[in-house]
């Protein structure tokens, strides 16, 4: 339990630290509910392997700052359906700093499932997000204006099936690297670059859907 406590003071101290660089503002209740999260990620995920074994410093720049980075993108009010969610991310940090965006979690792991509707009541944002236990190709598209999906299995070769999927218009939100902008090239679409902060060759690609 002391371990446990360390690592999320740890993760707190490091939320906190270089935020400027993310240009990101958080509350006080959100770094609470982030603490929240990172704690039930800990308890889980030996069993479920959400995200490969890491500091909590690493954990906070990698995974929930980097994931914030979609803040600018999201208009008021959004609505965002998140592919491939498994742990979680990029899509709960938005939640927990964002009340007035709604989400869909499109997770084809019924086990993870389990695992992000206990994060999203743990950290007080069930009303605004639904989770669904399938490939997202298997059922239709939600009626929103986001796309966003950050560790799809073999994401640059199913970018084109993410692309046919999605709703017109829509903007995807797509984390990845040299691969996946080399994907995105092939595919022709619209696209404007965000670079990763702390990461090598790693970028936020926001891009306009057909």
């Amino acid at each position: 339990m002391k371990v446990v406590t360390e690592r999320i003071n740890e993760f707190r101290v490091a939320m906190g630290r270089n935020a400027a660089r993310y240009d990101l503002q958080l509350s006080d209740d959100a770094i609470r509910r982030l603490c929240v999260y990172y704690e039930l990620l800990l308890a889980w995920n030996a069993r479920l392997h959400l995200v490969a074994p890491c500091s909590p410093a690493e954990f906070a720049t990698r995974h929930v700052r980097e994931s914030l980075l979609l803040l600018p993108q999201l208009q008021l009010k959004a609505r965002v359906v998140d592919i491939g969610s498994g742990a979680g991310l990029p899509i709960i940090p938005n939640l927990i700093a964002r009340p007035d965006i709604q989400a869909t979690l499109i997770e084809a792991s019924a086990k993870k499932c389990v695992f992000l509707r206990e994060a999203l009541r743990n950290c007080e944002i069930t009303p605004q997000a639904t989770v669904i236990a399938e490939r997202f190709e298997n059922g239709a598209a939600p009626a929103v204006e986001y796309v966003t999906c950050r560790a799809l299995d073999r994401f640059a070769q199913m970018l084109p099936s993410l692309v046919r999927w999605s709703p017109k218009q829509s903007t995807l939100l797509l984390f990845g690297g040299e691969s996946l902008r080399e994907q995105i090239e092939r595919v022709g679409l619209e696209v404007s670059i965000v670079d990763v902060p702390d990461s090598e060759r790693r970028y936020l690609f926001v891009c306009k859907g057909r």
